[in-house]
């Protein structure tokens, strides 16, 4: 077992897997106090690395390439302190992160973890549901539907537009973008045959961002919803398919992703969002892979 304790937040290794908790204090993100307590399999890892400095160091984590759907929306272009998979270190625990990271890369190498890309997801994303008010609207997501409410200050012409309600089956892609210098960000959903080449502040099917500390927190509603679309490298799905269908028939990687799949779709059928012969279909595409 190791571990480190900070202001910034603990992380600790048990010899398989990694669990980040956020801190307490108030300069840690609101992105990372929302994520709240994650554990993160030791076979979704591409490495760790420590940086030292002169009053504080940084742990940073590196996720192989498509097993993360927050990683896989953001495109590292989150913030260093908002960036879940980080730690602010001071300098008189330096020993310790060293040892932390000689801990978890024995582990890695023990483990053999394969260090191309991932074609299902290890990490199941943020839970639902959840709502997040930024820029010129409100996302809901509920693990079925997400919802598009407008702001006073909403561009009259998408406002006009009234409330949106984007079914999981009808959405393509969702794309979230930080602000950057002069230019403002967005939360974006691609919907099948609605296609738009407006920007955000008129396409009523996104949220304009204008770099405010709130913002972050919509590239959790892509990561929702992104878990739940098919793997970027998942085979093509024939058109009408199922979401959960098509994440069933991802590829996977490992036993336990597998077992873990077979639960999210008990549960899925148990809850009423699967029929039993849809369950019955998916459980064998995975029970086709173990």
């Amino acid at each position: 077992m190791a571990e480190i304790i900070q202001r910034d937040g603990t992380w600790t290794f048990d010899g398989d897997t990694l669990r980040l908790v956020p801190g307490h204090d108030k300069n840690v993100s609101v992105l990372r106090k929302t994520l709240g307590e994650l554990e993160l399999p030791v076979q979704a890892l591409a490495g760790i690395s420590f940086e030292q400095g002169k009053k504080q160091g940084r742990l940073r984590l590196r996720l192989r390439e498509g097993a993360d759907p927050l990683t896989v929306v953001t495109g590292g272009k989150l913030a260093d302190a908002a960036d879940p998979y980080q730690l602010t270190v001071e300098s008189d625990r330096y020993g310790v992160a060293e040892y932390f990271v000689d801990e978890v890369r024995n582990a890695h190498l023990l483990e053999q973890v394969p260090a191309d890309p991932c074609t299902t997801y290890l990490l199941p994303g943020p839970a639902v549901p959840l709502s997040v008010s930024a820029g010129d609207g409100t996302a809901s997501f509920d693990g079925e539907r997400v919802r598009l409410e407008w702001k006073w200050n909403t561009e009259d012409a998408k406002a006009a537009s009234g409330t949106r309600t984007l079914a999981l089956d009808d959405i393509e892609a969702v794309e979230w973008q930080p602000s950057a210098g002069l230019e403002n960000g967005y939360l974006r959903f691609k919907v099948r045959n609605a296609s738009t080449k407006a920007p955000p502040k008129y396409d009523p099917n996104a949220i304009e961002l204008w770099g405010f500390k709130k913002d972050p927190l919509m590239s959790l509603i892509a990561a929702a919803v992104q878990a739940r679309l098919p793997h970027p490298a998942a085979e093509p799905t024939p058109p009408g398919t199922p979401k959960a269908l098509a994440a069933a028939a991802t590829p996977s990687e490992d036993h336990d992703a597998l077992l873990r799949r077979l639960r999210e779709l008990g549960e899925l059928h148990q809850s009423g969002i699967l029929t039993a012969e849809e369950f019955t279909l998916a459980k064998q595409a995975v029970l086709k892979r173990l």
